[in-house]
């Protein structure tokens, strides 16, 4: 009975369109993740603390439910970041736009990322965060820092945003599920991992203007 109502809910899936997505949303340390993550969830922003292991949540946008995962930035934590690119279709990394003095340490660790064999295929959504705040970093400042436009083969998106206010986070994930939509229809893996594992293996205690680059 279970597995006919599995396959029920894959016929009506694919019929209508909805897709499930797994995403990893990474970034230094009060880049605003974990605001963005309840700011899609619920609508609300919460008063957060800096996250110490990960807070995981599905959020749907139209027809395609992401599964996202906010791994805590804090340095201690990078390392462990790794665990949790198995079978990722996507990459959302958030950047202090006000946090110049570290735009080149956000630039390592998104290469670090980017370049790991289990992400060779993910989209990169990138939200350049905190645009509400005087001297902040533009959209396009953040994207060459992070030396975007010298990516090669990978879709990526730069989305000015206010996270706080909701601005520029649905723009992002308009762009986002179309990409992995259209990747998918062309027969392109948007992820890469061991078999049978679609989880993670490991456990631990005015914004209109975008900056976007294609094939």
């Amino acid at each position: 009975m279970g597995n006919a109502m599995t396959a029920m809910k894959k016929a009506f899936d694919d019929m209508f369109g909805n897709k499930e997505m797994r995403v990893v949303m990474l970034g230094l340390d009060a880049a605003g993740k974990t605001t963005i993550l309840y700011k899609l969830h619920i609508g609300e922003v919460l008063s957060t603390v800096p996250t110490l292991g990960f807070n995981v949540e599905k959020v749907q946008y139209k027809n395609v439910v992401f599964t996202v995962w906010d791994v805590g930035g804090q340095e201690k934590l990078r390392p462990l970041w790794r665990h949790y690119f198995n079978n990722t279709d996507a990459l959302i990394f958030v950047v202090d736009s006000l946090d110049r003095d570290r735009i080149q340490r956000a630039k390592d660790e998104f290469n670090s990322i980017i370049n790991d064999p289990f992400m060779k295929n993910s989209a990169i959504l990138v939200f350049a965060n905190k645009q509400d705040m005087r001297g902040a970093l533009t959209a396009a400042e953040i994207a060459e820092g992070l030396g975007l436009s010298e990516l090669r083969g990978r879709r990526w998106h730069c989305q000015s945003a206010v996270a706080t206010q909701g601005l520029g986070l649905y723009e992002g994930l308009d762009w986002l599920s179309g990409t992995l939509k259209s990747m998918q229809s062309r027969g392109l893996r948007t992820s890469v991992g061991t078999s049978g594992a679609k989880g993670t293996n490991f456990s631990a205690a005015g914004v209109k203007k975008s900056v976007m680059s294609f094939f």
